[in-house]
């Protein structure tokens, strides 16, 4: 028996299929066959083969799609007609929803392949109560319809096409799951912070930002923090900025004048850190330029032996991971 990685589905659903050896010759990457899921029989992509090693690295699988059959010219009559039909279908259950005054917002109709189901996505805030309107679409349909509440990046993922950089949106290409962006990686990569540049097309922080974010976070670690103190080949001085992807730090000598140096060049003597420590985290004897406004924001109010509590009230940041 052989195993093969395939992507279904509208919302691009990955799962894994097996097959015998001879159903299985002619199998590669964008193949088409017919397999049978939880929500019917469906049409699947062929991406590649596998084994039980990489089936377990592969996040987000869905229950083991079993297959059926190739698809043959019959079959791709049916995928033709049933695309063809997606505008009317949309048109159909949009003017239902809107005679019945539902606050949601229809976003796509998916008809499952072997006609099992209508998977009716959409979005809404909060909770919808939609009893009412699934009788109406199952009369409408003469079939079992599904209600899925999406969110915006899944909105995006459905209705996208190209991105900002000219090519598909990584959510409808490859990507499987969204994962967390925060303001903090557009930060340490250098990018822009004009919301409108570092977001995507579903007006979130774009999922790109994640990439290479790790890389950067690893360089970062690698480097000295600004306001620390090294020692050069010219002299002490004080770091004042970073250059991550060059691994160089500009740093002001205490003879005067700022010089630039690579990270291998400075004096690596110092206790090792992490960037989430303490703000006085530099080189012993040295004072972090925030360490008396971090000591007077934690300061008891009552003084160093007084009864309260110390504060708590940091100010608020934009380092939230965005969902």
């Amino acid at each position: 028996m052989k195993k093969f990685v395939v992507r279904y589905g509208a919302m691009r659903y990955l799962g894994v299929v097996e097959c015998d050896d001879e159903a299985a010759r002619g199998l590669f990457h964008g193949v088409k066959i017919v397999v049978r899921t939880a929500r019917g029989l469906e049409v699947a992509t062929v991406l590649c083969e596998t084994n039980d090693e990489k089936i377990a690295q592969i996040p987000n699988l869905t229950d083991p799609p079993t297959f059926a059959r190739r698809v043959d010219e019959s079959d791709e009559y049916e995928l033709q007609k049933i695309k063809a039909g997606e505008k009317d279908d949309f048109e159909r259950c949009s003017k239902i929803i809107r005679r019945m005054k539902i606050a949601m917002t229809l976003v796509r109709v998916e008809r499952v392949f072997g006609g099992e189901r209508v998977v009716v996505y959409y979005v809404a805030d909060g909770r919808v109560d939609f009893r009412e309107l699934v009788r109406a679409l199952a009369a409408e349909f003469q079939t079992r319809v599904e209600m899925k509440q999406i969110g915006v990046r899944d909105e995006t993922k459905l209705l996208a096409d190209v991105g900002d950089c000219g090519r598909e949106v990584c959510c409808n290409s490859y990507l499987v799951a969204m994962p967390p962006v925060s303001m903090k990686m557009a930060k340490l990569q250098k990018a822009t912070l004009d919301p409108t540049k570092v977001s995507g097309r579903c007006g979130r922080l774009k999922c790109c930002l994640r990439y290479e974010y790790d890389f950067y976070n690893e360089l970062q670690n690698a480097s000295p923090a600004i306001g620390e103190t090294v020692a050069t080949p010219d002299g002490r001085g004080k770091v004042v900025a970073l250059e991550l992807f060059a691994q160089r730090v500009v740093v002001e000598l205490e003879d005067g004048g700022r010089q630039s140096f690579e990270v291998a060049e400075l004096d690596r003597r110092r206790r090792s850190r992490r960037r989430d420590d303490s703000p006085n985290d530099g080189e012993i004897g040295e004072t972090c330029p925030n360490e008396r406004r971090f000591k007077r924001r934690f300061q008891p109010r009552g003084g160093e032996n007084g009864a309260q509590e110390p504060r708590r009230d940091e100010p608020q940041t934009f380092d939230d991971a965005e969902n």
